[in-house]
């Protein structure tokens, strides 16, 4: 299925399953691999050899990220990030001592020395006011990065690793921050541009450090500058709850786009989508336990 109110840009289907709360892809090219969350369905879905599977898990699943060396996962569930390797699951760091007791992980991503960063949300449908950490693993301990946050989202580094893009979603911005490689230190914490409508959630980030942000409410993906925040463009997705995205494929030019479905009835909400651009993508950063 193609041509879905795409502007400039054709917006295809891929596959035609709805996926309560998609979020998170990655591609990874050492595979050809592409796989996202569904977190309240709480799988890990992938396509690879052009084959569609998931893993079934027994908790919500903010986020699996693809690990160095295996085909493996971490996995940012309820109360831990564990590993699943070779059909196993395993118990990496335990966050019962770290989360509240109505928190569950949400977006996560590995950065380039293979630590993985990790926010930390209230659980869907409990009613309490949104709050959450941003949180760093790193050499076997969890440190906070971001204190009181709101819905820790979208993350993404530089390509010269000065920089960090944070996106909270109910403080109505995507900030950026200084950051030092080495030593995983953010400094100087500024917004890179406020969100006048709607809610930025996740968001990747190309290969002229731009970024691409998903906007939950927004039926759309807005280009921005990486360096200033202006707006680039706008891309019209056909689902109402837009939650993230990523680049993959042999040239990384194809942007993967998830979206939720929960509670709405629209044709294409929760769909996963793909979108052929001008501009390549960067592989993602794995991890390493």
């Amino acid at each position: 299925m193609s041509g879905l109110n795409g502007g400039k840009y054709n917006v295809e289907c891929v596959g035609n399953e709805r996926y309560a709360l998609g979020e998170g892809p990655f591609y990874d090219p050492r595979f050809k691999r592409l796989s996202w969350v569904d977190i309240i369905g709480q799988k890990v879905w992938f396509i690879k050899d052009g084959k569609k599977d998931c893993i079934e898990l027994p908790q919500p699943v903010g986020a699996a990220i693809p690990l160095a060396g295996s085909e493996g996962f971490a996995l940012a569930m309820k109360d831990g990030i564990y590993v699943y390797e070779n059909g196993e699951i395993s118990l990496l760091v335990d966050l019962k001592g770290v989360f509240k007791d109505y928190w569950r992980s949400n977006d996560a991503k590995a950065d380039a020395k293979g630590r993985i960063w990790f926010g930390a949300s209230v659980i869907d449908g409990v009613d309490h006011e949104a709050e959450g950490n941003l949180y760093l693993f790193d050499k076997g301990k969890v440190s906070v990065k971001v204190e009181g946050t709101k819905i820790s989202n979208g993350m993404a580094w530089s390509s010269d690793k000065k920089r960090f893009f944070f996106s909270d979603s109910l403080e109505n911005a995507v900030f950026v921050f200084d950051y030092d490689e080495e030593s995983g230190i953010l400094q100087n914490r500024r917004e890179l541009f406020h969100v006048d409508e709607n809610i930025s959630d996740g968001l990747t980030i190309d290969s002229e450090d731009n970024l691409w942000v998903a906007f939950w409410g927004g039926s759309r993906i807005e280009k921005r500058s990486g360096a200033t925040g202006e707006l680039l463009e706008k891309i019209p997705i056909p689902a109402k709850q837009v939650t993230s995205c990523c680049f993959g494929d042999d040239d990384m030019k194809t942007l993967y786009v998830t979206s939720a479905a929960t509670g709405l009835d629209g044709e294409f909400d929760g769909c996963l989508f793909k979108i052929r651009t001008d501009v390549k993508g960067v592989a993602p950063d794995y991890c390493n336990r």
